[in-house]
């Protein structure tokens, strides 16, 4: 005979029984990966923090940090001696230190900035016009800062006497103050970095002229994702995840620059959300719309150009040893070319 209540035990028992099957299961344990950027939480890095947002890392298996940087040439020893896993830095830099220690140097995996950004500032008024007026001038830069590390590069190919010229270390946030106090005659930076941070202060684009290293031979490669090679070796499939998140965040900032400049304001409340906006589109044009993306795709390289900028750099800085393509760049993480970005507006 039919018993409703023994049968709302035995049903009870089935599913305590099955419950273990039926139940979701635990999330894949996370990666967890420290990235060190170029420079302080500002428009250009809002791709990072959109991939982040939207769960791109996680999607990948990612338990990502990423902390502010002290210049596009600094990353390149955190993550050769472990403090990061993940660095976005200065290729230049990462050849400078692959040819003297090609054991630790880590290695670029997506490169962002394919247009040199390199430059040195000056006031408007000021009588340099061309690098042979650095001599006897005093330029300030930030210690890590990737145009002043190819500063020696540029006298040589600029055929200028780089002991004639005083360079005195600044902290970063003093840049364009000491420029505009006339404590310096000119700074090291990247252009954009440079033209929007003296925005912030209300120093005009007219009040700022620009002597940039690509008008002198150096047509380089500039900011890249950068891993070390523990993380190549033992987790290659973590890299291709954290590339690929990446890629998708860029993706979508180009889509929506304004999400982007959002991201980091969450981070950065103290931004100025229209500044940030113009520097991120800056960078996008001036930075990495090189004419080559619309083929390789942007995040690759034309290994051709990247042979000739590691010439330049063996050359001009008298290197005693030239690091492969391969030992700076490798395109075995990068997602198809069809899936990469080959036009920025």
């Amino acid at each position: 005979m039919f018993s409703p209540r023994s049968f709302l035990v035995a049903a009870a028992a089935v599913i305590g029984l099955t419950a273990p099957l039926l139940a979701p299961a635990p999330a894949a344990a996370q990666t967890k990966l420290k990235m060190v950027l170029n420079w302080k939480y500002q428009g250009p890095q809002g791709w990072f923090f959109l991939a982040e947002d939207r769960g791109y890392f996680k999607k990948a298996g990612i338990d990502i940090q990423m902390d502010q940087g002290n210049g596009s040439g600094a990353p390149i020893p955190l993550v050769a001696n472990g403090t990061y896993d993940v660095g976005f830095g200065d290729i230049n830099a990462l050849i400078q230190f692959a040819a003297t220690k090609p054991a630790e140097a880590p290695i670029a995996v997506y490169v962002m900035y394919n247009q040199p950004p390199f430059t040195v500032a000056v006031r408007a008024d000021s009588p340099i016009k061309s690098p042979k007026d650095f001599e006897g001038k005093k330029l300030g830069g930030a210690a890590g800062d990737g145009a002043l590390k190819l500063f020696p590069a540029l006298c040589k190919i600029a055929k200028i006497d780089c002991t004639k010229i005083e360079v005195t270390n600044m902290q970063p946030n003093l840049r364009e103050q000491m420029l505009m106090n006339k404590q310096v005659d000119g700074v090291f930076g990247y252009v954009n970095t440079i033209r929007f941070s003296a925005k912030l202060m209300g120093v005009a684009d007219k009040d700022i002229r620009y002597i940039n290293f690509g008008d002198y031979g150096m047509n380089l490669y500039s900011n890249a994702i950068i891993v070390s090679k523990k993380l190549v070796a033992e987790k290659p499939e973590v890299v291709k995840g954290l590339i690929a998140a990446i890629n998708q965040g860029l993706q979508d900032a180009l889509k929506d620059p304004d999400a982007a400049i959002a991201a980091v304001a969450k981070r950065e409340p103290l931004i100025k959300p229209d500044v940030e906006k113009d520097r991120f589109m800056a960078t996008l044009h001036d930075e990495m719309n090189a004419p080559e993306i619309a083929k390789i795709g942007l995040g690759n390289v034309d290994k051709e150009r990247l042979k000739k900028s590691i010439d330049i750099l063996v050359e001009a800085n008298g290197l005693t040893r030239t690091p492969t393509v391969d030992e700076i760049f490798t395109d075995k993480f990068i997602p198809p070319v069809a899936d990469l970005p080959k036009k920025l507006f």
